[in-house]
């Protein structure tokens, strides 16, 4: 009997540490599906794509851009701020451009100084070029002489033809002047016009259309050549990246059709493509030996939005929103009604007040 109690108190012992084992497990698990991210309760709440249809999660995302200087500087001033929409072309931010401006100065001056060395390497060629006349008119009236028995010695030849020898090399210095200062009045203004490049790129501008993301530097701060100013959102191109299994991702064409539902408005379905599907499996062995690894694979796929869309909903683009993206990986798929392209009626009507 003695015996018997023992066995009967361990049973009891026994159920009550599995029952307080099954209440702390049903806790636990409740905590754990609260903190699960609301776009996998949306993919365990919602049923299964039909046939044809393939689903990923993923995070919107944009192009980013950014504006760097191309010279090392002091920034001078920075004219836009985070959340600012900014053109292609519009001037963001300018560098001091106080040395550059006495460098141009001083390539100013001597461009004029080469000029005037031009100027004065004509005159002494025009000089050169009278003396070499005279000296060939003297040489033809010696040997002119000569010729007609009067008196005129050899030597007074020799001499003439030396001095129209001598004029012929001077003028041809004189033009070789003129042509080494046409080469520094070009040379002057090659270093004018790369100045004034160098002036012009230290106002910096946006590359394209688009919304400031990050700013990175303040008026005063000195940068380095490609020292980052601002980062920008391209809202222009726009997109959800997933992976897919090789299973499916064998099968998605360019140019597919998708459907993107967020988040933060489940209520609509954002019509969209495939731009990009990776070559290659992300996060496999090089070497696949089995049929189990080929079917685990996952390759990366690119879902862009339209620009045009893109374009109506420019105010209410957000990078980092969560979501699930559904591509049609077979052409003779049908889209769910539930799949039905859905948008925003923009601009959107303000909420209704509480009065």
């Amino acid at each position: 009997m003695r015996s018997g109690g023992r066995w009967l108190g361990a049973a009891a012992i026994l159920v009550a540490v599995l029952a307080a084992a099954g209440v702390a497990w049903t806790l636990v698990g409740r905590v754990e599906l609260r903190a699960l991210p609301q776009a996998l309760l949306g993919l365990l709440r919602d049923p299964a794509p039909p046939a044809g249809i393939a689903m990923g999660n993923g995070r919107i995302e944009a192009t980013e851009v950014d504006v760097a200087t191309k010279l090392p500087g002091r920034l001078r001033e920075v004219w836009v701020r985070e959340g600012d929409r900014v053109e292609a072309g519009q001037a963001v931010a300018v560098l001091d451009t106080d040395a550059l401006d006495a460098q141009r100065r001083q390539a100013q001056a001597e461009l004029r100084r080469a000029r005037q060395e031009r100027e004065h390497a004509i005159a002494v060629v025009e000089q050169h070029e009278s003396e070499l006349d005279l000296a060939r008119r003297d040489l033809t009236r010696l040997e002119q002489l000569s010729r007609s028995d009067r008196f005129v010695s050899e030597e007074q030849v020799d001499q003439a033809r030396a001095r129209v020898r001598s004029a012929e090399a001077a003028l041809r210095a004189s033009q070789v002047q003129v042509v080494a200062t046409d080469a520094a009045i070009e040379a002057a203004q090659a270093s004018i016009e790369r100045i004034e490049v160098d002036i012009a790129d230290s106002t910096l501008k946006a590359p394209r259309r688009g919304r400031v993301l990050y700013r990175l530097a303040e008026p005063g701060e000195v940068l380095g050549a490609g020292g980052k100013v601002l980062t920008l959102l391209d809202l222009s191109d726009v997109y959800m990246v997933i992976f897919l299994p090789a299973t499916e991702a064998g099968w998605v064409p360019l140019g597919a059709e998708a459907r993107i539902v967020l988040d933060a408005a489940p209520q609509y379905v954002v019509p969209a493509e495939v731009s990009f599907v990776a070559p290659r499996a992300q996060f496999t062995p090089k070497q696949v030996e089995t049929q189990g690894v080929r079917e685990s694979l996952a390759f990366r796929i690119k879902v862009r939005i339209a620009p045009d869309l893109l374009a109506r909903y420019e105010a209410l683009v957000k990078t980092g929103v969560p979501g699930v993206a559904y591509v049609r990986v077979r052409p003779e798929a049908s889209w769910p009604e539930r799949l039905a392209p859905r948008l925003p009626e923009w601009p959107m009507a303000p909420a209704p007040s509480s009065d």
